[in-house]
């Protein structure tokens, strides 16, 4: 392995995938570019390889604990809804026989290069989180007039597109309005945002309802494809990383609903038991083994309900 880079305060470690440099390391992500004449001839100059690791972050911090098979599981739940999806996306290839590494089948794609919007485009359909943070201060979300008596969990009448600005790694995402993005990158392209953000939702709302899920929230990107200037889905799609998926059997508006994602994780790290102090600048300790079992667990149950696919 070779690239170690810091992220959240411990080193993450890269591989040496033969044809491929490493370029970056997010949060979960490593992004790869081609190094061999023959991937360029065969995809183009503007691909990359992004590889998904088993890493979670949780209060802004990536921990030194990883959870199995996550990378693969965040993988072909976004390679699914992107089948389901009518809407432009970056995948290339996603199998060996397509031409990603056999080192990290099954959570790696080879993707277009977009030239990405600075925009989280953000839909709700429901209220909970950082827009019920604001609702209880402003009866507002994004700035967006919400009816009085919402509670935590309460159905909107319309999903809501509301779109933060891309924080640095390690930072918190803030919450802008929607001429805060017609500031940055036009009418068109803001209108534009909105419309995908707001189809994708939509589509994937009634998905996954039928499915027994509700699609509390989700978090897309979109940038532009360098060839043909269409405005393309970036990035993962409906993942527990980048939605809030709640049981639809267990739903009751008025509390915290239980969500597939890491909910374990920010539980213990919260807890006595943790002795972590999630306003100091300590990085969170290693989770214990039953917290990880669990949370890859609820990975796992989520991807098998939405696809009807057994995770192998």
């Amino acid at each position: 392995m070779t690239d170690s880079l810091p992220t959240g305060g411990f080193e993450t470690e890269t591989l040496d995938l033969p044809g491929w440099t490493h370029v970056y390391s997010g949060k979960v992500r490593d992004l790869y570019v081609p190094a061999d004449e023959s991937i360029t001839e065969k995809f183009g100059q503007d691909c990359v390889l992004v590889v998904a690791s088993d890493r979670i972050s949780a209060y802004d911090h990536v921990l030194s604990s990883e959870i199995p098979d996550k990378g693969r599981v965040l993988t072909q739940l976004s390679l699914w809804w992107f089948e389901q999806l009518e809407v432009e996306h970056h995948v290339l290839a996603s199998t060996v026989e397509g031409g990603v590494p056999a080192e990290v089948e099954g959570r790696a794609m080879i993707c277009k290069k977009l030239e990405m919007f600075p925009v989280e485009c953000i839909a709700r359909g429901y209220l909970t989180g950082s827009g019920l943070a604001e609702y209880k201060q402003s009866g507002t979300v994004c700035e967006i007039p919400l009816p009085k008596g919402l509670v935590d969990g309460s159905r909107l009448d319309h999903a809501l597109f509301t779109p933060s600005a891309k924080a640095e790694v390690g930072e918190h995402d803030v919450n802008i309005t929607y001429d805060d993005v017609v500031a940055m990158v036009g009418d068109d392209i803001a209108a534009r945002l909105s419309e995908l953000t707001l189809k994708i939702y939509t589509r994937a709302e009634e998905i996954a309802r039928e499915r027994g899920i509700i699609l509390a929230d989700t978090k897309v990107e979109f940038g532009s494809d360098a060839a043909t200037g269409v405005i393309t889905l970036g990035d993962e799609v409906l993942t527990p990383d980048s939605s809030r998926f709640w049981d639809a059997s267990t739903y009751e508006p008025g509390k915290s609903q239980p969500s597939y994602d890491k909910q374990y994780v920010r539980d213990w790290l919260t807890s006595a038991e943790s002795g972590w102090d999630k306003s100091s600048d300590t990085p969170p300790p290693a989770l214990p083994a039953d917290v990880v079992e669990r949370t890859r667990a609820r990975y796992v149950e989520a991807y098998e309900k939405l696809t009807g696919r057994t995770f192998a």
